[in-house]
């Protein structure tokens, strides 16, 4: 009944602004094949609304909306890749609150509905906090691919909690086979696939609020709850469980590391990385029936849920008018996740949505692990600053990789991020 009156006040929300038609202007980092989808989007919201929409994507988003709204330019609505230029936005006061009632419906609406609302909610220059951000077209990185016939041929189950996942890669070890697959390098990026693994062990031995107060620094790096995450991941490289040893994960390029899986016989079994890891697999494969994945799963004894984590775009009022807000109200309807869902690359975390509408069984089966999140947390490092979540973190990781302790990592990274404050 909740869902029906929210949607029912989405509507009347477009129903008044078709009354008197106003031009809205959007802003985001899509190009190519993305911009052409997100229009058709548009295109919809245009048609029900009465309003004239436009859409321009830039590859320098970031630069390019700080400079706008300096200049008193800003489109209406503005489409940030990160929450973190858009919580440094509302506290300059270049971001509109949200309409009253939105967090509501997001929490009743959204799975994982309040995780959404608190990646949404920032600071304005009054001091005040308030919801400026609603997300819309998600990213899920806390996946563990895996090719069927292997396992099947070897008889290996899908793991369902984080203890049988530890157990079957013991298992294989025992079967004289290599469980996983790990590379971290990535040109001058090598060591950013480790902070995946650390925040999605952050999120299987800590709090979701533990996970917060870490990405914000309220929780140190030197803290026993953040090494331990490290540590947890230490374990997945130690020389028997990880192909080529634990010298050869800082070495393997991540394009590269998937490869194992379709070896024969398979170098590997496993391979823990995001939704987009199969553009590198060999050519021809086909996902869902050469290769699948499953949800890297939390621990059972923990009692953390099932959280998730992933990344995903936030829409934010930069210029307000009534149709911008007429556009938040009808990125609530269904039909403005569906419409995306019968293209390509869309997830949702929209409970109210038909997943036969997916054009992709792949993405379905994505999506079916977002809907059953029961928390969801963007991708840490992103939210850092860039000194320490694209710099000292990401070098941190391949010092881990090559032999330091945690302890040594944890210290390193934090004196980089107070020497920023």
């Amino acid at each position: 009944m909740k869902k029906s009156l929210y949607a029912g006040v989405a509507c009347v929300a477009l129903g008044a602004g078709a009354a008197q038609a106003e031009d809205v202007t959007v802003f985001g980092p899509w190009l190519g094949p993305d911009q052409e989808m997100v229009e058709t989007v548009l295109a919809d919201f245009a048609e029900k609304s009465g309003h004239n929409v436009s859409y321009v994507g830039s590859d320098s988003f970031e630069q390019q909306i700080m400079v706008d709204a300096e200049a008193g330019s800003a489109p209406n609505v503005s489409v940030f890749p990160q929450p973190g230029l858009a919580s440094d936005m509302a506290s300059r006061g270049f971001l509109t609150p949200l309409k009253d009632g939105t967090g509501d419906w997001i929490k009743e609406n959204y799975a994982a509905g309040q995780s959404w609302v608190d990646l949404g909610s920032y600071t304005g220059p009054d001091g005040e906090d308030d919801l400026y951000g609603f997300f819309y077209k998600v990213d899920v990185k806390s996946l563990v691919w895996y090719v069927p016939e292997n396992f099947e041929d070897a008889g290996y189950e899908v793991p369902e909690t984080l203890e049988d996942l530890k157990a079957l890669t013991e298992q294989m070890v025992e079967d004289g086979e290599t469980p996983w697959c790990i590379g971290l390098g990535s040109g001058g990026a090598t060591g950013w696939p480790a902070t995946d693994w650390v925040e999605d062990m952050m999120l299987r031995t800590q709090s979701p609020e533990d996970y917060d107060a870490w990405v914000s620094n309220e929780l140190p790096f030197t803290d026993p709850k953040v090494t331990g995450a490290i540590d947890e991941f230490g374990w997945f490289i130690e020389d028997a469980r990880v192909a080529g040893g634990r010298g050869a994960v800082a070495s393997t390029d991540f394009r590269d590391s998937p490869k194992g899986l379709f070896a024969s016989p398979p170098q590997c079994y496993m391979h823990h990385q995001a939704s987009f890891i199969p553009a590198f697999f060999p050519e021809g494969t086909e996902v869902g029936l050469d290769a699948d994945f499953f949800y890297f799963p939390a621990y059972a004894e923990k009692d953390l849920g099932k959280p998730v984590l992933g990344a995903g775009t936030l829409w934010a009022i930069t210029n307000e008018n009534q149709a911008a807000h007429d556009l938040i109200a009808y990125l609530q309807t269904p039909d403005a996740h569906e419409i995306w869902m019968g293209l390509k690359g869309f997830l949702t975390p929209h409970t109210g949505v038909d997943l036969d509408k997916f054009s992709d069984p792949t993405l379905r089966a994505m999506n079916e692990i977002l809907l059953d999140a029961t928390t969801f947390r963007f991708d840490g490092s992103d939210l850092m600053p860039g000194g320490v979540g694209a710099g000292t973190f990401w070098t941190g990781m391949v010092d881990y990789a090559g032999g330091a302790s945690s302890e040594e990592v944890g210290k390193e990274i934090q004196d980089s991020w107070d020497a920023l404050k």
